[in-house]
């Protein structure tokens, strides 16, 4: 898979393509019902499939300080399209002008001209332009005009709720990351670099603890905690990550850390991951270090019968 960032990326001699834009935040499965539709219509055409999406997300530019928390970062997006059979990986940076353009000025200059789309594959909620005024309908409108077909797809459903960024969001946010997993298709993962703690895991409890330094906007589940993935390259090991401000040292910095099952690496600097599978029970504040350590303990065996290992 290409990727290109901005249309001067595009090559010289770009030929037609079929199109799929969005902010696709968190690859989730309606983005992929999305992807699977432009990848099939770029296979009938004999074309290549693009998917374009926007950095940094468009809230944070139309109303500043308003970024939603992010469910995948932009590396794991390139990543999962990439699977999902997309030739073209074309980020575009989203500026104030960008956020102000017409939308008929934004389908003749860039899907249009630059990109010269002879189909677009959207969500049937789409919306593009200044303010959101473009729509499927005006999409097709101009589609009609310019010589290239628009297709706005219906929303996908998980048990009669509709599938979305925001609804994944939520279920995170909630510490559900089961249901999060049915929508993305996959667990939720946080990326980020292991970073120096208090250093209590492993003087004091026994646990020593990778403590991630998360992306910013990173939608990091509720406090508690979660049986998980602990992923550092290709090498995939079981962990119990606690989210949290831990309570019973009275701590006031919200933190992830993992203890990585068996593992005694040092993981100081290393870029890893982490893929959340269930979350086991809330923080709680304990009168004692030691009654910490015992359920600490339980933690680890919990984590291990859902982790199967």
């Amino acid at each position: 898979m290409e990727r290109w960032r901005g249309l001067d990326a595009i090559p010289e001699g770009w030929g037609r393509c079929v199109l799929t834009i969005g902010v696709f935040d968190g690859i989730h499965r309606g983005h992929q019902a999305l992807i699977a539709a432009t990848v099939a219509k770029a296979r009938e055409l004999g074309l290549p499939s693009v998917l374009m999406t926007f950095d940094p997300h468009p809230a944070e530019v139309v109303r500043p300080g308003s970024h939603p928390a992010q469910l995948v970062t932009l590396r794991h997006k390139a990543e999962l399209v990439a699977e999902l059979g997309i030739d073209v990986f074309l980020v575009l940076p989203f500026t104030p002008a960008v956020a102000a353009t017409d939308p008929g000025v934004f389908v003749h200059d860039t899907i249009v001209d630059r990109l010269h789309a002879a189909a677009v594959v959207v969500g049937a909620n789409f919306r593009f332009g200044h303010r959101g005024a473009g729509s499927v309908e005006l999409l097709a409108e101009l589609g009609a005009k310019f010589g290239f077909t628009a297709h706005g797809l219906d929303l996908v459903t998980d048990e009669t709720v509709a599938v979305s960024s925001t609804m994944v969001r939520a279920c995170i946010a909630a510490g559900d990351v089961r249901t999060a997993e049915s929508a993305l298709g996959r667990p939720h993962r946080v990326e980020g670099f292991v970073v120096h703690g208090d250093g209590r895991g492993g003087s004091e409890l026994g646990y020593p603890t990778a403590n991630l330094d998360v992306e910013p906007w990173t939608a990091v589940p509720g406090d508690g905690v979660y049986a998980a993935w602990f992923l550092l390259g290709t090498r995939r090991s079981p962990a119990a990550v606690s989210i949290g401000t831990n309570p019973t040292f009275s701590g006031k910095v919200r933190t992830v850390e993992a203890f990585v099952l068996d593992e005694g690496g040092n993981f100081y600097g290393r870029r890893v991951a982490l893929d959340f599978v269930e979350r086991l029970r809330g923080q709680v504040r304990y009168t004692d270090v030691d009654a910490l350590i015992t359920q600490i303990g339980l933690d680890v065996e919990r984590t291990r019968e859902v982790l199967g290992v």
